[in-house]
């Protein structure tokens, strides 16, 4: 069985960041991870496991895609219509492409860095 997939009988507490983003860092240094499995993104590519797991929690690739990514413009892709498969393929393929923090804790998903996502997850953590 792969160690991401949830197993019910082995909460998850789990943190994908980037390790050179200063808002996740933000984030992270104002909780309390120490039981926290960390993965830093642009040394450990996010596998098509663990991006289908956040998909099935989050609801759909495009809620996990960040089009505050320098190369969303860089590459046209604001200037295309992009459907589920195009948000998967691009986040596998460029990890920027992945909205940031994503923490699970158990069967909870908090992606990004919104002043609300922030606050619930603290909620949760306190």
């Amino acid at each position: 069985m792969n160690k991401d997939i949830i197993n019910p009988n082995n909460p998850m507490r789990k943190v994908y960041y980037l390790s050179t983003c200063s808002t996740c860092k933000r984030i992270m240094d104002d909780l309390n991870l120490s039981n926290f499995e960390q993965q830093d993104i642009k040394t450990t590519a996010i596998t098509a496991d663990q991006l289908e797991q956040m998909k099935e929690m989050s609801g759909s690739y495009e809620s996990l895609f960040s089009r505050k990514a320098m190369k969303f413009r860089s590459m046209g892709l604001n200037e295309m219509i992009l459907e589920e498969k195009d948000y998967r393929k691009y986040i596998l393929d460029e990890y920027t492409f992945l909205k940031r923090p994503v923490f699970i804790i158990d069967d909870q998903i908090f992606v990004g860095n919104s002043k609300k996502v922030v606050e619930e997850l603290k909620a949760l953590l306190n």
